[in-house]
């Protein structure tokens, strides 16, 4: 008997959206067995390499919020009558109104739980109207699946003040986020060191609590290290701010954005990562390096001690003091800087570990 998954996410073109979407199909077409098609709705083909799964363009999602919900709403819902799935999985956000036996969103975006300062709402005015559609959005038809998936446990209390226990609400952490078995050390006795903030220019981002720091350093005499940005300074409000105001610094490099073999050789080249981003569902970066046995100094929030889980090279940071993170900055050169090991227990269920133990929660028994 031939079975069925679809996968939609037409709205996904780069970063972390479309890391989930690489790898959801690919474990979707390394665990489901041959008799299980995996047809995937997305804007581009070339964004996918696959040999097994079929591959539906819909460019025009991608023109505007309107044509994006009549996808949403309308077009999909035809082509669900069309391929009668047994499952469908929405990778961005907003449920669907198509007819399958089981249905699933997966619920990324973090805008709604987010208080946008004045600040925020002047470099990226959209940040509060996507705070109000994506509560509505969210809230949409929620109850018509038999799943809704979050990255982290923060964010499904979150969820269930909306849909108190009537919605199955699963945690699916997007990596395992195992470190690296042999953890990165600098060579001792030496003076500088690199500091990684990968991230787009995004007022959230928070990449002035590490411009100011290191403002604060350089008047010294003492500071030898440099901080490596993956933003060109021209991007948008923000990048332009912020390349105003603290390009002048000699040791903050604007390196602009990177490819992915780039991002490998920039972790390779760190001593360090930065994170101190204000929103995230999950943070790929601390993730990344992890991996990479790197040490990290990321934002004191619940999503980076999720995301941080058991580590022993992780520090958290005050992320609107940039005076407590430049001496730690200046410790970290100096070799002399004492990370405290990082603990955290595994969410409750329901949980998946891993994109494999997803794929089995959402078909099982159907297969």
């Amino acid at each position: 008997m031939r079975r069925c998954i679809a996968v939609s996410a037409v709205n996904f073109t780069e970063g972390g959206p479309l890391t989930v979407l690489r790898e959801f199909v690919d474990a979707a077409c390394s665990v489901l067995p041959d008799n299980w098609d995996v047809v995937v709705f997305l804007h581009d083909a070339k964004l996918l390499k696959t040999s097994r799964a079929r591959l539906i363009e819909v460019r025009y999602a991608k023109r505007g919020w309107l044509r994006r919900l009549y996808v949403e709403w309308f077009a999909l819902r035809t082509y669900s009558l069309e391929l009668q799935p047994d499952v469908w999985v929405s990778l961005h956000d907003i449920t669907p109104r198509v007819v399958c036996t089981r249905q699933a969103v997966y619920c990324h975006n973090p805008a709604p739980f987010f208080r946008v300062r004045l600040r925020d709402a002047f470099f990226e005015p959209q940040l509060l109207a996507f705070r109000l559609a994506y509560k509505a959005l969210y809230r949409l038809n929620i109850h018509r699946n038999y799943a809704v998936i979050v990255q982290q446990a923060w964010l499904r209390e979150e969820f269930r003040k909306w849909t108190g226990e009537a919605v199955r609400i699963v945690v699916a952490h997007p990596a395992d986020g195992e470190r690296s078995d042999v953890p990165k050390l600098r060579t001792p006795g030496t003076n500088r060191a690199v500091f990684f903030y990968p991230a787009l220019p995004r007022a959230f981002k928070n990449v002035e609590l590490i411009c100011r720091a290191v403002q604060m350093l350089e008047q010294g005499t003492q500071w030898r290290s440099d901080v490596v940005l993956t933003i060109a300074g021209t991007e948008n409000k923000y990048a332009k701010w912020l390349h105003a105001h603290f390009a002048s610094l000699r040791s903050v490099k604007f390196a602009g954005r990177h490819s992915a073999e780039q991002m490998l050789e920039r972790y390779e080249e760190a001593d360090c990562l930065l994170f101190p981003s204000r929103l995230e569902t999950w943070g790929l970066p601390i993730t990344e390096a992890k991996q990479q046995g790197l040490p990290m100094f990321v934002a004191d929030l619940p999503y980076a001690r999720e995301t941080v889980g058991n580590y022993d090279r992780a520090d958290f940071i005050d992320i609107e003091d940039h005076a407590a993170l430049a001496e730690k900055l200046l410790a970290f050169q100096a070799q002399t800087f004492l990370f405290q090991p990082a603990r955290m227990n595994a969410p409750a269920q329901p949980f998946a570990a891993d994109w494999t133990g997803l794929i089995h929660r959402l078909t099982e028994g159907l297969r």
